[in-house]
This record gives structure tokens, sequence and C-alpha cells, in this order.
């Protein structure tokens, strides 16, 4: 079973959802980044995702831009980033880890060492923002190969047929967004309980919710909607920058996924 599968079913006997926090990887260098992550899973994180700097990020709302910013500032690559990867994994080697990235870094790398090299610094699963639905199926064959789970996004607006192929080819669990636009904890989150309806009719892995989840109350309503889960990324980010308590903010939302609206 994958580390993803054996956290869903774990946290479902608990009666709880899924806490994934996101954070920039090398943000602001590598060695306070690491022990960012270290703090979000001490203080409870199912699973973290993790977001390898790029300069033109368009699915990226402010605040996990600037991250990558200050990233790219400190001199963060794609190797340093894996090599990061790879002592998080150490340290924790039961925990799913997702990245999410975007075409450009891949392709530049090649698909099949970049694949390659992800799989072999212990990253479960890769999300490619930028990737069309249509054009994903030799993408996530190449993933599959590679021992990565390919994870697709979808949104209410979905078309049907575009559902079944993202059912097909997603493994892990399935992003879903909560809005149009970019990430981040500004604007009003949706939490669609027809499309997570029609995934788990499609026989997709277990839904996610992203973009915009930032309160306990987001948590609890996404929860509600059905999901096996969701991840904060802007305001987990923000609060790292500021100065913020994150193990507290961590702990909080996590608290959120244990109530009766936690199923599968």
């Amino acid at each position: 079973m994958s580390r993803y599968g054996a956290m869903f079913d774990r946290l479902a006997a608990k009666g709880e959802g899924a806490f994934g926090a996101f954070l920039m990887l090398g943000d602001p260098d590598l060695d306070t980044s690491f022990g960012l992550l270290d703090a979000v899973i001490a203080a409870g994180a199912d699973m973290i995702e993790v977001g390898i700097p790029f300069s033109d990020p368009v699915a990226d709302g402010p605040v996990i831009q600037a991250a990558g910013q200050r990233a790219l500032a400190a001199g963060v690559r794609t190797a340093d980033c894996f090599a990061l990867i790879a002592k998080v994994r150490e340290c924790h080697p039961d925990l799913p880890i997702g990245i999410l990235t975007y075409a450009n870094l891949v392709v530049a790398r090649g698909k099949e060492r970049f694949f390659a090299e992800a799989s072999a610094a212990g990253a479960d699963s890769l999300l490619v923002a930028d990737l069309p639905a249509f054009e994903a199926e030799p993408w996530a064959e190449a993933m599959g190969n590679a021992g990565i789970a390919p994870v697709l996004i979808a949104a209410s607006n979905t078309p049907p047929k575009t559902l079944e192929r993202i059912a097909r080819l997603s493994s892990g669990y399935t992003y879903c967004v909560t809005r149009s636009g970019i990430t981040g904890s500004h604007g009003e989150a949706s939490f669609d309980q027809g499309l997570i309806a029609a995934l788990k009719k499609a026989g997709a892995p277990p839904p996610v919710f992203g973009f915009g989840i930032s309160t306990p109350s987001h948590v609890r309503a996404a929860l509600a909607a059905g999901v096996a889960g969701v991840i904060c990324g802007s305001a987990i980010v923000d609060c790292a920058a500021t100065g913020g308590d994150l193990g507290a903010f961590v702990r909080e939302l996590k608290q959120s996924t244990g109530n009766d609206f936690a199923r599968r």
C-alpha cells in the first residue's frame, strides 16, 4: 500500500480527515526551510506538499510567489530541493510527501530524469500545476514507471469527460480546488459536493481540497462536503514568513479535522 493509502486508512479508522501542509522548499534558505517542514510535521500535519521555486508560477498567489522568489534569491535550485526532500524523508519514513511544480522545471531537467530524482529523494507524488489533463497521459505513465503518483487537479467547472480522465490517470489523491484563479487565503472558498460525488463515481483517488484553506471553519466545511482531507498553503507560508506561531496554527487546523464530518 502507498503511503497515501495507509494514511487515509489510518485516519478514517480514527474518524479524522487528512491535513496537508504546503511550504516552499528553500524559503528563506535551506536550513530554515528544513526546520519549518519539521515544525509542521511535529504539529500534526498528516502529509506535506512542497513547492520547487520557479520564476513564473502561474497558479501561485502573491504569498507563495514571494516565497519562491526568496528561495531563488538564496540560490536554491532543483537539485537542492531534491536533497531537502531526501533529508525530510530520512527523518519521517512514513509521511506522504508530494511535490507541486511547473512543467518548465520538469522539461528543463528532462521528464524521466526529474521523475527518477524525485522518486529517489523519497517523494510520493507530483502535481504539475500547469499540465492540462488532456496532455497528462504520457506524463502520468512516465511518473508511474518511476514510482511517483501523478496528482491531477479537478475543479467545479471541469467537464465530466475530463473528470473521468483525471480519475483514470491520478493516484495518491485528487487535488480539488475550491475556486478559480490562484492560490491564497483571500476571497471565499466553495466546497462543491457535486464535484466530490462525481469524482467518487468515476473512481478517482481520495479527493483533497486546496486553494483557499486558511481557517478551522474552512477545514470543517471541506470535510462536510465529503473530501478525505485538505491542504493549507498560503496561510502557512505567511505565518512562517511573518514570524507567527506556526506550530500552534497547524495544530489548530489539524484539530479541526477530527469531527463528525471527517469521513472518506
